[in-house]
């Protein structure tokens, strides 16, 4: 990603290069907040795995990760071997993990589960906005400037409140005298002239954090997401999408590099949100778990329950003022795993709401009353 490749503002439709207008007020706020999607249904029972239930080498045969004497967390849950950095957090009390949750969702859509999970609803297409952007009503000003590093504003960031939206595009890059041209046919118009400013600014803070690297690298995305969210004018909420969960097939392979993925962006995110990373909070989720038992082509179906992960130095704050979420911990109201306890006699059955849980971690996060944020981002669940 060079200095001069267009930034898109997919929200509109357009390109900034032709329609600048990104422009990040100062932000007084210390918090941040980070909302990563696992877009296909991540499989929980592999990536935080239940290696003491019994049933769980039954159910998963080949698929059970062996792998897990470095990785334990408890005396029931491991993590997978890919989670090196995870690991670490949760020793440092800057991670935790929830187990056995789902949204309101019960079917096997993911169209209409990730519509449920970014809408907040209890059934698909019941709202048209989204929790994130319903958040940033609750925000004062200076703390709900938010940006999606994606081709287009997920739904979880849609609705009434202003929000922009970065992703590198596979265009031409202008020249110097292109964009000297640009600048000089905007220097009289008050209202261009300003967002272009802007757009140019955005563009050298993707450029600083890219130095040149692929934007789907996750060290790289990393980077840049931490250099957005780390200036003094920069925004303090930011959504990610990461694709390729749906491990119907050759799981094993998959969600390691997947797992490896996620383990890598979180690693620099930490490193590159420097002393702000004591101020974030970062909630990791998918539409839907997979099934519990492996199915006949080395992978897992369409489930129910999942995994929830949460990250940030800003946990043990969180845990402070809210104890039933400790930093270091995976909680989970196990249901355990025999054909009797499953879901519809295939599932992990949920025990815990994800809507719950977003709505503790985040009212503890910025110190909102959680009946409030929890009327406001999942009204219909309320």
């Amino acid at each position: 990603m060079q200095r001069r490749q267009f930034v898109q503002l997919c929200g509109a439709g357009l390109a900034a290069f032709w329609l600048p207008s990104l422009s990040f007020a100062a932000a007084a706020t210390e918090q941040r907040f980070i909302f990563i999607i696992q877009r296909g249904a991540a499989d929980g029972l592999n990536t935080v795995i239940p290696y003491a239930d019994p049933d769980y080498q039954r159910l998963r045969g080949a698929l059970a990760v062996q792998d897990i004497n470095d990785t334990k967390l408890d005396s029931l849950f491991a993590l997978h071997p890919s989670l090196v950095t995870a690991k670490a957090l949760y020793q440092q009390q800057h991670a935790l993990f929830v187990h056995a949750v789902a949204s309101a969702y019960r079917e096997r859509s993911h169209f209409d589960g990730q519509n449920v999970l970014e809408s907040g609803g209890t059934r698909a297409y019941q709202l048209k906005d989204g929790w994130l952007n319903r958040l940033l009503g609750l925000l004062p000003p200076a703390q709900n400037e938010a940006i999606a590093f994606s081709p287009t504003i997920p739904l979880a960031l849609r609705g009434n409140y202003q929000v922009d939206a970065y992703a590198s595009a596979k265009l031409p890059q202008p020249s110097d005298d292109l964009l000297l041209r640009v600048s000089q046919l905007y220097q009289q118009d008050a209202q261009l002239h300003a967002a272009w400013e802007s757009a140019m600014q955005v563009e050298n803070m993707a450029d600083k954090g890219m130095q040149g690297q692929n934007s789907q690298q996750p060290a790289a995305l990393g980077k840049m997401v931490g250099d957005f969210l780390s200036r003094p004018d920069g925004p303090r909420i930011a959504m990610l999408e990461t694709g390729g969960w749906d491990t119907h097939s050759a799981q094993n392979s998959r969600l390691s590099k997947q797992l490896s993925d996620l383990d890598t962006l979180l690693a620099s995110l930490q490193t590159n949100l420097g002393s702000h990373w004591q101020q974030t909070l970062i909630i990791v989720a998918t539409e839907f778990g997979r099934t519990a038992a492996a199915n006949g082509t080395g992978g897992t179906d369409h489930g129910t329950g999942a995994a929830m992960l949460a990250f940030g130095g800003a946990l043990p704050a969180i845990t402070a003022s809210n104890r039933s979420w400790p930093a270091g911990k995976v909680i989970a109201d196990w249901p355990g795993l025999k054909d009797s306890q499953l879901y519809q006699g295939r599932d992990l059955q949920p025990t815990l709401a994800l809507d719950k849980a977003i709505t503790a971690l985040v009212s503890a996060h910025y110190g909102l009353e959680p009946g409030k944020v929890a009327r406001t981002l999942f009204p219909a669940s309320s």
